[in-house]
């Protein structure tokens, strides 16, 4: 809520250039990039990110870093020094067609196509080199409850204190109070899906291969680990199903994920804790709701995980906000540059596409119909068949293609 008396009576600068809400993968990655930018930084989470491990050790949550996200991470002093599973191949079938999709690394001449990385993992990385910068706070324990925008400033409140940005900037996630707080306007996009996640022992070794499989029902994800026989399962299905797949014993859960993936990597041969939550899209009316507020990651759009994007685009939410504000001069007010408009007209843009490209692909394999089963198996056969629209398709996935680096 607002709070005007206190407004009213400020009258020195702010205690922040920048203040960041949220302290996941995409708040800490910009947060340090603010830093880097010779910014007074502070990073306000009511606490830090903890690992959702289960039986095996693991985080179940995990990410899938495409190389301009890696790019990105370099240059913040935040890769390295941490255990991550590239990938060199991708296989991509249907439960109702005839053709199918692979890709590799050397088709593009690389080493890999990206790495999966545990979500736990990266946030330490992030954290540690948060630590190391000397123009960057971090606040734990504190929840935000009021936001205060005013011409010269962002007032900040929580239960135990108030603080003081030019810019905020909203990385606090789905539920993003931020959003919250100030009323922004946003957008739904059911899927009518939950996601089930969770990690498998199998009998035969992944070999760095991401597997995707579409089914009637929704795309199953295996991804590679670090270690050879475990691989992470993202498997978007109806909540009936999840609910009913939660309840299985674990026998019978790994009988049933065999089926539905054919086998590919032989007998599953133990399955960690199981989780599921719902897959609910969304897009904010604007990045930049205020003149000295912007919202990144999750805060602002949320896409179906089925391209294992999510991640990747919030750092490119990240990447585009570094690039602007590296065009300000270092004492400049961060939170009055005109720039941050044409950033929310472009992010969000390009979110639009992401989110229209994610309902096509889930309605196309979606559909039962032989007729259009005909027609997709052709044009998957195509595209195959046809090597450099194969290659474009593999570096857009990548982010290095000219599509993806023109947002």
């Amino acid at each position: 809520m607002a709070r005007p008396e206190l407004a009213a009576t400020f009258v020195r600068p702010p205690q922040y250039d920048i203040a960041v809400i949220g302290g996941g993968l995409i708040g800490a990655a910009a947060a340090l990039a603010a830093a880097r930018e010779g910014r007074r930084v502070l990073l306000l989470d009511r606490a830090v990110p903890k690992a959702i491990s289960g039986r095996f050790g693991m985080d179940i949550r995990n990410v899938s870093l495409s190389p301009a996200s890696r790019i990105l991470l370099e240059s913040l002093g935040a890769w390295g020094n941490f255990d991550c599973a590239p990938f060199t191949g991708m296989q991509v079938w249907e439960e109702q067609g005839t053709a199918a999709l692979s890709f590799s690394a050397q088709e593009v001449g690389r080493t890999e196509l990206g790495w999966i990385v545990e979500n736990a993992t990266l946030v330490a990385a992030l954290w540690a080199a948060l630590s190391r910068a000397e123009a960057a706070d971090v606040e734990v324990g504190e929840t935000l409850s009021a936001l205060t925008p005013n011409p010269d400033h962002v007032l900040l409140e929580t239960e135990k204190s108030r603080y003081t940005a030019a810019l905020v900037v909203g990385t606090d996630g789905a539920f993003s109070a931020v959003r919250r707080l100030l009323g922004v306007d946003t957008s739904s996009y059911p899927t009518g899906h939950d996601a089930l996640v969770t990690i498998l022992s199998t009998q035969q070794a992944h070999e760095s291969i991401a597997r995707q499989r579409f089914l009637l029902d929704g795309p199953l994800a295996l991804l590679p680990s670090t270690h050879p026989q475990r691989v992470s399962v993202v498997w978007s299905q109806s909540p009936a199903e999840a609910e009913r797949r939660l309840a299985l014993s674990d026998a019978q859960f790994c009988r049933e994920i065999e089926v539905a993936t054919e086998y590919q990597l032989g007998q599953v041969e133990a399955v960690d804790d199981r989780y599921s939550f719902a897959l609910n899209q969304h897009l904010v009316r604007s990045f930049n709701p205020s003149q000295r507020v912007l919202l990144l990651g999750d805060a602002a759009r949320v896409l179906h995980p089925l391209a294992g994007l999510g991640a990747n685009v919030g750092f490119e939410d990240v990447r585009d906000f570094a690039a602007r504000l590296a065009q300000l001069p270092a004492t400049a007010d961060a939170g009055t540059a005109g720039i941050w408009n044409t950033y929310a007209r472009q992010r969000r843009a390009r979110a639009l596409v992401m989110l229209s490209l994610m309902t096509a692909l889930r309605r196309v394999y979606a559909q039962d119909d032989p007729y259009l089963q005909w027609i997709r198996s052709i044009g998957v056969r195509l595209t195959s068949q046809f090597e450099p629209l194969k290659k474009q398709v593999i570096r857009e996935a990548l982010g290095l293609g000219p599509l993806a680096r023109s947002w």
